[in-house]
């Protein structure tokens, strides 16, 4: 029998790219391991770096009405504002000639200047040179700039606007025209465009007002302070339908007291006068009294006489 030679060069068997990775892996773990710790830690790096030129300038500039890292191109005039609120303040003042007063469309804004770098843009969150974020909230609807997200801005549709509180603790009424507290929802009387008008006291447009505003009774809206302030000087009615503006029940009860310690004299004992009540809008025939006439159906005293 001759001698049996071994071929060491014969073909192998063939294995899977599958195998291949496994058998790669096995022989070189710590090398894997080197190469996913290191490219993590220049991800990280990375995002620090992203984020510390994102955030170069937060809460230092902006205007009196917005902590922002640009201004604004007015469309209606062509000048430089720092948001919509210092253009209105400088265009609609009493010191402006009435022919030239008017409101910037504010949505029509296309342009805005980074205050960091000074580079005029079309309106985006990221500056195009400096790569600054020129507001940690952005509007891209209303061109709403802001680095102060603890206000809970959010845009309402139904409003058209962006709106601070928190969305959850809002809702759109849209027969009102506006947002409300949720508390409200199920317990505020509708009057069409409610907030589509100025505030009765101070005369500011309410709807688009930075200042908190309360709901009355009679579902007219007024600023939060002005109505604090009507109480300041005893003043309870609504100064648009003269509604109370709340609940004066204590109040009329004194009232009675007063009247039943204030007879009036003889000659006017049997004299009657017509009213018209405030409160229930209902009309009667009371006799007179020199403090005030009380209406028999909802026992208000917030009346007016009519005749008599």
């Amino acid at each position: 029998m001759g001698d049996v030679y071994f071929n060491h060069f014969a073909q192998q068997p063939q294995m899977s790219d599958q195998e291949k990775g496994e058998m790669s892996r096995h022989s070189h773990p710590h090398s894997i391991n080197e190469e996913s710790e290191s490219s993590t830690l220049e991800r990280v790096a990375a995002e620090s770096l992203t984020n510390k030129v994102l955030d170069r300038g937060l809460m230092e500039y902006g205007c009196p009405h917005y902590r922002r890292r640009c201004c604004i191109r007015a469309p209606c005039c062509n000048e430089i504002f720092g948001c919509h609120h210092c253009h209105y303040e400088a265009k609609n003042n009493i010191n402006v000639d009435q022919k030239q007063r008017h409101d910037i469309p504010r949505h029509q804004v296309e342009q805005v200047i980074c205050l960091l770098c000074g580079t005029e843009q079309e309106v985006g969150q990221i500056c195009i040179h400096c790569g600054v974020c020129m507001g940690k909230y952005f509007c891209k609807v209303c061109k709403l700039y802001d680095d102060d997200t603890s206000k809970k801005q959010y845009h309402c549709d139904g409003c058209g606007i962006c709106r601070i509180g928190g969305r959850e603790n809002f809702f759109h009424c849209y027969k009102c025209g506006c947002c409300y507290s949720i508390l409200l929802k199920n317990g505020h009387p509708c009057i069409e465009g409610a907030m589509h008008h100025d505030c009765p006291i101070c005369f500011e447009f309410l709807f688009e007002s930075r200042n908190d505003v309360t709901v009355l009774p009679c579902g007219h809206t007024i600023h939060q302070k002005c109505l604090e302030e009507m109480r300041d000087h005893y003043q309870y009615a609504c100064p648009l339908c003269s509604k109370s503006v709340c609940d004066m029940s204590k109040v009329w009860e004194k009232f009675d007291m007063e009247i039943a310690a204030t007879p009036m004299p003889e000659p006017y004992q049997n004299r009657m006068v017509q009213i018209l009540c405030n409160d229930c809008g209902k009309k009667a025939e009371v006799q007179y009294h020199v403090v005030a006439q009380k209406c028999p159906n909802c026992k208000s005293y917030n009346t007016r006489q009519t005749r008599g």
